[in-house]
Formats: structure tokens, sequence, C-alpha cells
């Protein structure tokens, strides 16, 4: 609902909408503007690049609420069984990283989620109709406040809210309050604040050893630049030359990660830092398992795919899919394939769907014609 503080700026905001006692705060929310996003409060949600900025380079906006769970004494947000709800698309790899780790965890009992529908429209990410059957667990409606949309969470927080309305979002039910819409944040939160409360086998599942985390940051870094946020530089770009600026660097780094994993993979090594798996391999995983259902043709990477260009990354994305029901389960390709291809009416005006590459995944003893020995 709408907090009481601030009631003349929301209705200086609503002052053409029609408003009678009845009216409710569903109905107000509604009515909120749809140009609110990554790209400024002045530009329509769906217009990744700034139509006024010339050198047609996508620059992606920072999430704006970081706050922390954490299971020290007095934190404003403690860890709590049912507390803290996550609301996640499945076609998002930022969102998917938080699946991942949350099952990864064994906080399916603690921390409940809802998936929004794949299509990203005028006002954001929406939740299903009551009509709509989607794959994927938790695709529902709004089970707290039964909003339509996601930003009217975000409007019920803030009502003068100008950032983003992201996926991963991670809501405090007894404050009503939004803790963090920061991906990278949310997972390391996961990884060990909620120990006291999870089962006795996951305490020891850890993404962040310490032995390894300056090595990790490391790798993340460049990871995240030219690879994560690399191929969303390819597809949103909106000049040649900011295409063609953003392509040498996803494929170099493309090519850096295949070289190591061909280098140091075993049987009883099959991770990105060998024996252990980390916070690396759940960050990069979502974005190579969507580099051949959606990058290579929607985003224009199509120097190399995956299946067919770096068996040493093909190996190492179909082992943690197949093997580790963390990756597979919370991996849906109709979300993916669906909302890259009919929501970006920018570079897909038609909205058209290609059908493969099939299989969307192929089995772990399985190859292109190409990749054969």
């Amino acid at each position: 609902m709408f907090s009481i503080l601030r009631p003349i700026n929301i209705f200086q905001r609503l002052k053409n909408t029609p408003i009678s006692p009845l009216t409710s705060a569903k109905t107000l929310l509604s009515t909120l503007p749809t140009t609110t996003m990554a790209t400024g409060n002045d530009v329509k949600i769906t217009s990744w690049v700034r139509p006024d900025d010339k050198s047609g380079e996508y620059k992606r906006g920072q999430s704006a609420f970081r706050n922390w769970i954490s299971n020290k004494p007095g934190a404003q947000f403690p860890p709590e069984k049912g507390r803290y709800h996550l609301y996640v698309s499945y076609a998002c790899p930022w969102a998917h990283r938080t699946l991942i780790t949350r099952k990864l965890k064994g906080l399916e009992d603690i921390i409940p989620f809802t998936a929004v529908h794949w299509h990203l429209g005028e006002k954001g990410w929406r939740f299903v109709t009551p009509d709509e059957s989607l794959p994927g667990e938790n695709v529902t409606a709004d089970p707290l406040n039964n909003y339509s949309h996601l930003r009217d969470i975000y409007f019920s927080v803030d009502p003068e809210y100008k950032g983003r309305f992201t996926v991963p979002t991670l809501y405090d039910t007894k404050t009503k309050q939004i803790v963090s819409n920061e991906s990278s944040e949310i997972i390391r939160m996961f990884y060990h604040e909620f120990d006291d409360l999870v089962a006795e086998k996951y305490k020891s599942v850890d993404p962040l050893p310490a032995s390894l985390e300056k090595d990790i940051d490391t790798e993340n870094e460049w990871i995240y630049d030219t690879v994560n946020n690399g191929v969303y530089k390819c597809g949103f770009a909106t000049t040649q030359e900011a295409y063609e600026k953003s392509i040498p660097p996803l494929f170099a780094s493309l090519d850096k990660i295949e070289s190591r994993l061909a280098k140091s993979y075993s049987p009883s090594t099959p991770f990105y830092f060998g024996e252990a798996l980390t916070e690396v391999d759940i960050r990069l995983f979502t974005t190579i398992i969507r580099f051949d259902a959606v990058y290579v043709q929607h985003f224009k990477t199509n120097v190399r795919d995956i299946r067919s260009g770096y068996p040493a990354i093909h190996r190492w994305v179909r082992h943690l899919y197949w093997d580790y029901p963390a990756f597979k389960e919370t991996t849906q390709f109709e979300h993916i394939k669906k909302h890259y291809t009919k929501s970006h009416g920018q570079i897909n005006p038609f909205g058209i769907t290609p059908v493969g590459p099939l299989p969307d995944i192929m089995e772990k003893d399985e190859e292109v014609n190409s990749a054969r020995k």
C-alpha cells in the first residue's frame, strides 16, 4: 500500500487521474508513469539506450537497494524463516543466480519466491494472470499484495521511486521494505547468513571460500564486464560502432575461459577453480546457458557458438546442468527464449522467436557434427 507520509506528492503525480474515496492503492499504482527505468525517469522502460546517446552504447544502471541481511546481533534485517520473499524472472540471468544459490544452500523452505511472467512491457515485469499457465515453479500471481506488476512493489515502498524495477528483488514482508535488488550481493547473503536455519548438510556449501575469495573477485570483475554484461553491450548497441567495439572483448574472454577450462579439466576437477564449485561457476553459468539459445542470434554474438566453438566450456556447462539440480531445475528455456525475443522491440520488432537451436542443451555425451572427434 502507499506510504501516508507523502500523499501530496502522490496526488501530484496522479493529478490527471479521477480519484474517489473508494479508489484502491492497486488502482493508483497502475496509473503511475511507465518511463522510470535504468535509462532514466524520462525514457521508456523498453528503451535500452537513451535515444539522445549518440555513442549507441548500452550503459547498465546501478541497483538502488543495497541493504544486507545479517546474522549479527542487532542487525536491521536478521535472518528469519519466511520473513523474506524473493521475486525473480526465469528469463533473467541476474535473477537466475539467486535461484541457483537458494537451492544450493537449501533455502527453499526459508526464503519463498515468486517468478514473474517472461514478458517485459511498458510497465516492466508483470505477474501472470489466473488464466495463464507457464512452465516453472512458482510462476504465479503476486502472493503478498496481488499487485499486477513488480513496479507496484517499488512504488509501495517509495512512491517517488525513480530507479529500476529489476529482478531479483528481495522483499522484507515484516517491514514492507525492499532489502536488495543487487543480485551479486543477494547471493552472498545466501551463502552463510542463514546457516543457523538450514539443514546441517548445507552449512558446508561455500561458493566463496576464504582461500579463493580474492581470486574469485578478480575473475568476477572481468567476466562480468566482458561476458555477463558484455553480451548486453553487443545486443543493445544502437550503432554499428558500439556493437563492433563490444564484440572483441566478449570473444577474447570466452577464448580465455575456454583455455583455462581445457587445461584444468579432469573428472575430479570439473569446475572453474578445479575441485570446488564456486561463485564464478554460478555467475558464469547463467550467461553461458543462454548463449546459444538467445545471445547468438538475438544479440548478434555469432562469431562462434558454445556447442561447436568452445568444447571445454560446452563440457563445463553441461556438467553443471545435468549433474546439479540447482542449475537444471532453475533453467527454463521457454521463459528465456520468449522473453528476449518478444520483449525487446528495438531489436526484434515483430517478436518472432526462432525455433532453434535444438535441443536447447545437449546431453553430456552428445555433440554437434563439427565438434565430434
